[in-house]
């Protein structure tokens, strides 16, 4: 694997510290995204320098996760958020009442929407501002 497919694969999987890391140790030339990434040296990497581009968002990696908040005994919502608390934050604003529970759940989930089997994943890129609900699940009992 070369270095620009695994800088790629930092965006398509959320690894924002990665990101930044193979982000510095491009611009300080230590690595081109054509070397192997048997070339990586995080040895290299100058933490504070890295801290600082994280915490100013340089590269605009926001990091969404998926939660499955229960509304009742049968009904669940899923709901894409930064965190457990922001997603439980919004789900008490647009529904007006505390969820029963709240739990993270994988963003390589799959579940089928009308004939396709869809990943939360490729799911929340077809979402522009977050949080945001992605759908619902009613348990048949």
């Amino acid at each position: 694997m070369i270095v620009e497919e695994l800088y790629q694969d930092c965006f398509h999987y959320d690894e924002s510290s990665l990101a930044y890391c193979i982000y510095y140790l491009l611009e300080e030339q230590k690595i081109s995204l054509k070397d192997d990434i048997s070339k990586i040296d995080l040895n290299q990497v100058d933490q504070q320098k890295v801290a600082k581009l994280i915490q100013h968002n340089y590269l605009g990696i926001h990091k969404m996760d998926i939660y499955s908040l229960k509304m009742n005994q049968k009904d669940f919502v899923f709901i894409f958020a930064e965190n457990e608390e922001k997603a439980i934050e919004f789900y008490m604003q647009t529904f007006h009442q505390t969820p029963l529970n709240c739990h993270e759940y994988s963003l390589d989930f799959q579940l089928t929407r009308g004939k396709e089997v869809i990943s939360f994943r490729d799911m929340k890129k077809g979402i522009e501002s977050f949080p945001a609900i992605a759908g619902y699940f009613k348990r048949e009992r």
